[in-house]
């Protein structure tokens, strides 16, 4: 390779780097700062099995759940955003918005919306017992955030990869502190 090849490369690299910290300069602030592998609302716990017997009252439903938690300082309008399992099923918000650093927890039956617990309006069970997926888009179909557990657990498309860290004997998944709940060994679909 010629000295002329080598110096143009060169020339070429640092008008690359310089272009990308003028870029990042030229950034407002909370921009430049932003972490982004950080979402703003994750998916903090999972509650997949409810605890006792499956028996599709709205008490039973009621105890499966995930919980969404706003990371931020900062209100996040949640209208339209979708949650939804592997299979497909769908919860949408309507008209909700998530306070700064305030949880969620949608419930997978019959209930009345409040600000810390929203309800799917189910008559049957939503997550699967054995492996699942949650997933979390935004009203535009943009990826949030997800969660798996089971067999499926190293396959979900997890921003953060400690996600899924749970046992398939358990029915209870939470990210921030691994507390358990027990499993029936029941498949709910």
């Amino acid at each position: 390779m010629s000295v002329s090849a080598v110096s143009a490369r060169r020339l070429a690299a640092a008008a690359l780097a310089a272009a990308a910290v003028t870029g990042a300069a030229a950034l407002p602030a909370s921009a430049a700062d932003a972490r982004p592998n950080r979402p703003v609302v994750k998916i903090s716990a999972v509650q997949y099995d409810a605890p006792g017997r499956n028996d599709r009252s709205a008490r039973s439903l009621n105890q499966e759940w995930v919980e969404l938690t706003n990371t931020t300082r900062q209100t996040v309008n949640l209208n339209g955003w979708k949650l939804s399992d592997r299979d497909g099923v769908t919860y949408t918000f309507r008209n909700y918005r998530l306070a700064p650093r305030a949880t969620v927890r949608v419930h997978t039956g019959v209930g009345r919306d409040t600000r810390t617990d929203v309800f799917q309006d189910r008559r049957r069970e939503v997550w699967d017992n054995r492996s699942d997926t949650a997933t979390l888009r935004t009203d535009r179909g943009r990826f949030v955030y997800s969660a798996s557990w089971g067999r499926d657990r190293h396959q979900g498309r997890d921003n953060d990869r400690r996600n899924g860290n749970d046992d398939r004997r358990n029915g209870h998944h939470d990210n921030n502190n691994d507390r358990r709940h027990g499993h029936d060994g029941r498949d709910r679909h």
